[in-house]
């Protein structure tokens, strides 16, 4: 038997009933047969994070009487899963009372949050984490319970973060150390570890978390410093799209996508990985695998190095891959005639955006330099415009800038295609569907890397665009039936 080493998550609809449980049982034990050292991620059961954060929320404004109907919720679902699935009683009742402990937890940390009367990002971390800590609990009394050799971990002993609460970075040397000191002795035993995705902690122990979708990044954290030969995502679809299957049905499974193409689609609006899940994956160089829980005979989609596949050049053929979109999104204009060749205009403007902690996905300018425009979410809009009001407010009153405004709802619709980069007229064709379409292209931003070319449409035409351009794919993407 090969010594090789496999990491795989599984995200909350993957462990969100008992069908699905069962499913990811059998899938852990199959696993075994090829790789003899597993270690395994768990997110909280569907649903389960929401309500707990929304128990939080609920607390904060002084309303504890939900909590209860909360706690039963909890009790159900879990106790559910385990009373179907756990066979001796012993360990059944035994798993349910530590559950009970996490859910008892919660309802202690619930009102000393309504007596303070808000929650800080402290205490939420606290309370997101629970999700996760039960479920690890239920899934390895039920492994244990058919045979298998699990133990639970918590992530909270090997992941070490800085206290950068609701969306912590880990630190990357200490965890290294920690996680190999943590499951190696266990992985030696043939024991697999099942620990907890999406928290971490401080160094001084106190619970963080990697941001909502977390559980991702974790399985590419113990991937990269153990590390592994390979990382599966068990989720609820076969793998990436060529696009969302709600807008087009006629959308597929790509087989193949390569690290920057999956990084682009990340970015714009794909929910199949966490945004930062592919960076370290990357840097270690170790394989990433995108699995259906629900259909695990199926391929899925393989991530591929930049280009190659097993050392080989990637198809020149498939040149656009996918098509995602973001919505949701405004456009931000500053535009003055005073502008022009003045230094340091980009950099004011993108600091007074930088100090209300927006991120900005897209940014065009003209060579003129007469105009800066930027997507921020429609959310932050408000406050993106009044910072930059107040950042340029004597070239406003001068006349230096004639305005700074935003508009209404807008979307960005993003093509993605390494093939992209040595294919004379993608650009071309890509405007010539939308314009037989009918859709308006209110803006245009395309990266050096060439993988991708993002444009804004009015969130009316957000459909009809990513159908349209869907067509440009369908015929030629590697897909899997």
């Amino acid at each position: 038997m090969s010594n090789q080493t496999l990491v795989m998550k599984f995200g909350g609809t993957s462990l969100g009933s008992v069908e699905a449980l069962t499913k990811a049982t059998q899938i852990i034990k199959n696993a075994r047969y090829e790789y003899p050292r597993l270690v395994v991620i768990a997110s909280a059961m569907s649903g389960v994070t929401d309500l707990l954060l929304m128990s939080a929320s609920l607390a904060a404004q002084g309303t504890i009487d939900s909590l209860s109907e909360a706690e039963s919720t909890l009790r159900e679902k879990h106790f559910s899963a385990a009373d179907a699935l756990i066979e001796d009683g012993k360990l059944r009742e035994a798993t349910k009372g530590e559950i009970n402990c996490l859910i008892q937890l919660l309802v202690d940390l619930c009102r000393a949050i309504a007596v303070l009367g808000e929650a800080s990002p402290r205490a939420l971390d606290a309370v997101a984490s629970l999700g996760e800590r039960m479920s690890v609990r239920l899934l390895v009394a039920i492994a244990q319970d058919v045979g298998i050799k699990a133990k639970p971990i918590e992530s909270t002993e090997f992941i070490v973060t800085n206290a950068h609460y609701q969306n912590a970075h880990p630190d990357f040397k200490v965890t290294a150390e920690k996680t190999r000191a943590a499951l190696n002795p266990l992985l030696d035993e043939s024991i697999i570890p099942i620990t907890t995705g999406f928290i971490g902690a401080t160094p001084e122990g106190i619970i963080t978390t990697l941001g909502r979708g977390g559980s991702d990044y974790t399985a590419a954290i113990i991937g990269s410093v153990l590390p592994a030969d390979d990382v599966w995502i068990w989720t609820d679809v076969d793998g990436v799209m060529t696009t969302d299957p709600r807008i087009a049905p006629e959308a597929q499974t790509l087989l193949e996508i390569s690290y920057g193409e999956i990084a682009e689609l990340a970015y714009y609006g794909a929910k199949v990985l966490h945004p930062k899940t592919i960076h370290p994956l990357v840097e270690a160089g170790i394989g990433l695998r995108i699995c259906n829980t629900f259909n695990p005979s199926h391929p899925g989609t393989r991530l591929i190095a930049n280009g190659h596949s097993n050392g080989k050049p990637h198809n020149p053929e498939k040149v656009i891959k996918a098509v995602t979109a973001i919505r949701k999104q405004r456009l931000v204009t500053i535009e003055g005639r005073g502008m022009l060749g003045v230094p340091g205009v980009a950099a004011r403007a993108f600091g007074a955006v930088a100090s209300t902690g927006t991120s900005v996905p897209l940014i065009t300018q003209a060579s003129s330099e007469q105009s800066i425009c930027f997507a921020v979410p429609s959310e932050t809009a408000p406050v993106v415009l009044a910072a930059l009001k107040k950042a340029f407010v004597h070239e406003i009153e001068d006349e230096d800038i004639d305005r700074v405004w935003s508009t209404e709802d807008v979307s960005i619709v993003t093509v993605v295609g390494a093939g992209m980069r040595q294919t004379i007229g993608v650009a071309g064709k890509v405007f010539s569907q939308l314009g037989n379409n009918g859709v308006n292209v209110l803006a245009i931003a395309q990266g050096s890397s060439e993988v991708s070319i993002s444009l804004v449409v009015d969130t009316v035409d957000t459909e009809s665009a990513v159908k349209a351009l869907h067509e440009l794919i369908v015929q030629n993407s590697p897909v899997v039936e």
